[in-house]
């Protein structure tokens, strides 16, 4: 268990940024090559299945948005967006047995619509407890459902927000950067750092919600291992 620190977007596309404190850490369970865990706001299932695939599958909170998140009133007038449950599917599979390349492929869906993920990604260093720098890019794609319950605008809220009205297709959504650091400072003691960075489409650019072409978080802190 522990304790991090972000700076990041108020919400998706905003052009408002805070720092939040949030818990960190995870309970887990392992039997052989299975780990059941919570962590954060998901619960789920890892397991790896040969020596090159790991296959995760979780049931995770999605907190939604509300009109307060703005404190610039950026989303008056527009409602907000219901929090609710995503089921999130992932494969990976490892170029060799020390997992320095792999591919990544991710499935979320719920409610709201569903969001696939495909990426690849690199890990530093020779050593195979976990810790250390590793880097992953990805690209995004969404359906209709899950694009404008983000960044949507129907006839309700344009007359409500004064905002021009949009509809967004299915498609591509974004590309991603992600950048992660772990390291043990003693014996129960971890520090761990992250950069995430994922710039929108064309499309998404377009709406009136997204006040900016790209969101990006930055988060540090500290895990006490049992």
């Amino acid at each position: 268990m522990g304790l991090g620190v972000e700076y990041e977007a108020a919400y998706e596309g905003a052009d408002e940024f805070g720092v939040e404190v949030d818990p960190a850490g995870a309970v887990q369970w392992r039997r052989g090559n299975d780990i059941f865990y919570w962590a954060g706001e998901a619960l789920g299932w890892r397991g790896l299945r040969s020596a090159n695939w790991l296959f995760d599958a979780a049931l995770a909170f999605d907190e939604g948005r509300e009109e307060s998140d703005s404190d610039e009133a950026h989303l008056n007038g527009l409602g907000d967006a219901e929090e609710g449950f995503e089921v999130v599917l992932q494969v990976r599979r490892a170029f060799n047995d020390d997992w320095r390349y792999w591919l990544d492929a991710r499935i979320i869906t719920g409610e709201d619509g569903n969001l696939g993920l495909f990426g690849m990604g690199y890990r530093f260093g020779k050593q195979r407890n976990g810790t250390g720098s590793e880097i992953a890019i990805a690209v995004v794609f969404h359906d209709s459902d899950y694009a404008n319950h983000d960044f949507g605008i129907d006839a309700a809220q344009a007359a409500a927000s004064g905002l021009v009205e949009i509809q967004l297709s299915g498609g591509f959504r974004s590309v991603g950067f992600n950048y992660n650091y772990r390291n043990y400072i003693n014996q129960n003691w971890q520090f761990f750092g992250e950069i995430v960075y994922e710039h929108y489409g064309s499309e998404i650019q377009d709406s009136p919600i997204a006040r900016k072409n790209y969101e990006a978080e930055v988060g540090v802190g500290f895990i006490y291992v049992f």
